[in-house]
């Protein structure tokens, strides 16, 4: 047994000299753990891995402007020549380049029709575009696009003003656009030489200059606005409260009728026209509507009568919405 045992300690001892002999512990081989075949030496069969996050972690592309929840809206693309699926920007256009998505894609569309794209006058053609958010941050257009895919036109949107006043040169500032609001952006120049936001005066604009489209007329009611200012006797002024009552709203008042009471005649001169409206209703909660007029300045037409992409691009050119025609 002392023979046999000394035996194998002898072979033992001659195959550790062997490995030393061949690199030992330094060969690669020693620090390869177990491994497994691909899945076609098993026989086929696919590897499990974990969902890829959509975007890159840590980048700076995580969040989208304009979004409560850091994804963009699901809006489906269902312009001309293109049905997208929801959330998805299309690569072509009826052959055209889409272009790069703007994160505000599905955020601000455009209406996907042009208003009188057969009209000479650039006055006469508009397009909408509307903020879809029902929650989320404003969205500032000035500096965005609109371009002609087919010709190559392009014009920028301007600054605007928020609440225009007759007879001064008004303050410029950025559009924004807020959730639920829209803008009608018209290829021409604008009647009273601004962009503006509409509101329960502007009407009375209409009583000198053309506007397409037509602006609202729901200014305040003239019966109301005798109520409100003449004072407390008014109802003694019967002559007066006639007058009034046959006036249509947004009517402007430039000559008193004669024989009017010196009351009847300051109502009419300082509350019957843009400035004096506005002077009396700002500070109502419903003074400011949800459109803006955006005059993009063209003394010719912007679009082709057929045959024609229209694309809305962001500052920095990324395509926000598209369609043909």
């Amino acid at each position: 047994m002392e023979h046999d045992a000394w035996f194998f300690v002898g072979v033992f001892v001659f195959i550790f000299i062997i490995w030393i002999a061949i690199g030992g512990p330094t060969r690669p081989l020693s620090f390869a753990g177990p491994t497994l075949a691909e899945p076609g030496a098993l026989g086929g069969g696919t590897y499990l891995s974990l969902p890829q996050a959509p975007f890159g972690i840590g980048g700076s592309d995580v969040s989208l402007p304009g979004s409560s929840n850091g994804l963009a809206p699901s809006n489906p693309y269902t312009g001309g020549g293109y049905s997208g699926s929801s959330g998805s920007a299309p690569s072509l256009i009826d052959g055209t380049s889409f272009g790069t998505p703007s994160p505000y894609y599905g955020i601000v569309t455009m209406s996907h029709s042009v208003s009188s794209p057969d009209s000479s006058d650039p006055e006469n053609e508009s397009i909408e575009l509307t903020d879809n958010q029902s929650g989320g941050v404003p969205v500032d257009i000035t500096g965005w696009s609109l371009q002609s895919g087919a010709t190559g036109n392009t014009a920028i949107i301007p600054q605007g003003t928020a609440v225009p006043m007759s007879g001064i040169v008004n303050a410029a500032q950025d559009i924004v656009l807020t959730p639920g609001t829209q803008a009608i952006l018209i290829s021409g120049q604008s009647p009273i030489g601004a962009s503006f936001e509409e509101n329960k005066c502007i009407g009375y604009f209409s009583n000198f200059q053309t506007f397409s489209p037509p602006l609202p007329d729901d200014c305040p009611a003239p019966s109301d606005e005798l109520a409100a200012h003449y004072g407390a006797d008014y109802i003694r002024d019967s002559a007066c409260i006639q007058y009034v009552n046959s006036l249509s709203r947004c009517q402007v008042v430039l000559t008193p009728p004669v024989g009017a009471t010196t009351d009847c005649e300051d109502l009419l001169l300082q509350y019957f026209n843009y400035n004096g409206c506005v002077d009396a209703h700002k500070n109502d909660s419903d003074f400011l509507g949800n459109t803006w007029r955006i005059y993009l300045g063209r003394t010719t037409s912007m679009w082709r009568t057929q045959y024609e992409v229209v694309k809305l691009l962001d500052a920095q050119g990324r395509t926000v919405d598209a369609f043909s025609y």
